[in-house]
């Protein structure tokens, strides 16, 4: 199946865009439908800049190669011999990158995004310390605080 200007536009917008806002920059392979007229002003408007990488080199975009690297390891460990079976593992092996801390970071991907760890399924059944004492007003501050370090690393 072909994936025209058209989808690429309707993805950012409703999955990335409304979802976490507005990127500052996205990262693109060379092909057609990221070349496009309709991408790029679409782009424009919102002010992304945009990045193209070539799709012989996949190292120019080293972070997402990274990172689907170690997702491709966690599914093949997951599935051994069921090979075919790699669809049902993803989401599994998705949520298990994405609630581990990072060395560089030293924080999960999930937490960089939404501001606060998730919540594990043991935590459902037997509510942890930091559900239990957390409120609003402490993460807003330690959002606040976080913000401030990041602007002088």
């Amino acid at each position: 199946a072909t994936i025209g200007a058209e989808k690429v536009k309707n993805f950012y917008w409703k999955r990335i865009m409304c979802g976490y806002g507005i990127p500052k920059n996205i990262v693109f392979d060379n092909g057609r439908q990221f070349t496009s007229e309709l991408v790029i002003e679409f782009c424009e408007q919102y002010g992304i800049q945009n990045t193209f990488v070539s799709v012989e080199h996949p190292q120019a975009n080293g972070q997402a190669e990274s990172a689907n690297k170690v997702i491709l390891m966690g599914i093949k460990k997951c599935l051994d011999k069921e090979k075919k079976e790699w669809i049902a593992a993803l989401p599994q092996d998705l949520w298990s990158y994405h609630t581990t801390p990072h060395s560089m970071t030293r924080e999960t991907p999930f937490k960089m995004v939404y501001g606060v760890d998730a919540m594990i399924p043991a935590e459902v059944s037997t509510p942890s310390w930091r559900q239990t004492s957390a409120t609003q007003e402490a993460n807003a501050e330690a959002m606040t605080t976080n913000l401030h370090l990041q602007d002088e690393v």
